[in-house]
């Protein structure tokens, strides 16, 4: 074909020769795929996006869902293997507020039995070091290498000797633990009813975590 010789009534009559039925259809095609890209981009994809992410956070949530009653049922067994030794803890040994407390726990022992304690003053907690822990500056220790504190306590007390026996008696029967280590009973001369004054330094013990 010979470009040159093209002029704007050959294309005319060219454009002509279409069956102008087959260009609406052509343009109807072009328009509906138009309108189909429109609808999909605009309406359909931001939907299906979102359940997609939806969907994602679902999955996500039920995974951590299924952890979190994994990690409550580890938990659950790991509380039921230590739930002894706290209870037998918390039972033999003192907490730092029952050590501050520890005047008023004994003077209502005492008051059972009329003693009076004239005097009851704490010394420096003493860690005891687990099996195989050498020997160090106890500010080289760390709170996993003790295995308990004695808490010492000088203490005087004053009234009749077999009272003084049956408060020793109550103390021991406690469930706290706690032991007479020395006394020095001095007799009151001239007394009918037998008044003693005691002297003496009894231990308690507490938990690392609570003296370290």
């Amino acid at each position: 074909m010979d470009l040159n010789n093209i002029t704007v009534d050959s294309l005319k009559e060219k454009f002509a020769a279409f069956d102008r039925k087959t260009l609406i259809k052509f343009g109807i095609g072009i328009g509906a795929i138009i309108l189909f890209l429109v609808i999909y981009f605009v309406v359909l994809k931001p939907m299906v996006d979102e359940r997609k992410a939806k969907y994602a956070d679902k999955t996500l949530k039920i995974q951590e869902i299924q952890q979190f009653e994994n990690d409550i049922v580890s938990i659950k067994s790991q509380i039921k293997k230590i739930e002894p030794i706290v209870k037998k803890n918390s039972t033999l040994f003192h907490s730092k507020a029952e050590v501050e407390g520890l005047y008023d726990s004994l003077s209502r022992f005492a008051s059972r039995h009329n003693l009076v304690i004239s005097k009851i003053t704490k010394k420096k907690a003493v860690p005891v070091l687990k099996p195989g822990i050498a020997k160090q500056a106890e500010g080289l220790l760390k709170q996993n290498q003790i295995s308990y504190y004695r808490i010492p306590v000088d203490y005087e007390i004053r009234g009749n000797f077999l009272n003084y026996i049956k408060f020793k008696r109550s103390v021991s029967k406690a469930k706290k633990m706690l032991n007479f280590d020395k006394e020095l009973i001095n007799v009151v001369q001239n007394d009918k009813n037998g008044a003693i004054t005691v002297n003496g330094e009894l231990t308690i013990v507490g938990l690392p975590n609570e003296f370290f």
